[in-house]
């Protein structure tokens, strides 16, 4: 318990001065406001890691794998999903504002797209950059690649796997890594065999790591589901596949 809380006092002090280093973005999709973020290494050409956050938008989680992209030589940028004066007070608001973009899927496709447009724009090498999203973020990781947007690769990290089965499953050019959290109750079996069908169909280049005793979050060490050691390798397995499919 102890360690657990040292942990997360140093993950939020750590976020809070990577924050400071991440210069903020303004950009449209129609006629909203989004808030993104992109380190300090914008302007250089260099790869690009668009970070898709969790359904409550920007947080310390997000901040400490931009802040952490930019030491591997990436520019990261966060994009802002829902927009400038749209951002979840709680868990049943974040649960409501999600699931629209989860059903409305194109408008989430919309907001990523707009989003990797920031990112080219500050720097990214438009042929090397992948996307990776945190749950609500690891969704539209995958969406990314149903999409068709322009990107080398995607990685999911402990996202909802569940698609609309009247969607009909296209090509999927994107390389796909699902990191996927062994004990996940949002994660039905029908929805992990129907991904692996659709990546199959898709003629995808796919991976799917599963993490032993993890629940949902556990990633991030401010939830009650982190698993540090997990969390750990789970990170380790982003930055190999980013090394692979953008250096």
């Amino acid at each position: 318990m102890i360690r657990s809380i040292l942990l997360t006092a140093v993950f939020m002090t750590s976020a809070t001065l990577f924050s400071q280093k991440l210069k903020t973005v303004s950009y449209q999709d129609g006629t909203q406001k989004l808030n993104g973020l992109v380190t300090s290494n914008a302007g250089k050409k260099l790869p690009g890691v668009l970070i898709l956050p969790a359904w409550k938008g920007i947080d310390d989680e997000a901040k400490a794998a931009a802040a952490a992209l930019e030491k591997q030589g990436y520019i990261a940028f966060i994009a802002d999903i829902y927009g400038e004066g749209n951002i979840p007070a709680d868990n049943t608001a974040a649960a409501k504002t999600a699931g629209y973009y989860k059903q409305n899927y194109e408008a989430y496709q919309r907001r990523i797209s707009s989003a990797l447009e920031q990112l080219k724009k500050n720097g990214a090498v438009s042929d090397k950059i992948a996307v990776i999203g945190y749950c609500f973020g690891g969704t539209g990781a995958l969406e990314s690649a149903r999409g068709s947007l322009p990107v080398a690769g995607v990685v999911s990290i402990h996202g909802s796997l569940a698609k609309d089965q009247t969607r009909k499953s296209g090509t999927l050019t994107a390389k796909i890594l699902v990191e996927n959290p062994a004990d996940d109750q949002s994660v039905t079996k029908e929805d992990y065999d129907n991904l692996i069908k659709e990546m199959n169909t898709g003629n995808a280049d796919w991976q799917i790591i599963t993490y032993a005793h993890s629940k949902h979050t556990f990633t991030d060490p401010k939830s009650p589901d982190y698993n540090e050691i997990m969390a750990k390798r789970a990170w380790n397995h982003t930055l190999m596949f980013l090394k692979e499919i953008l250096k």
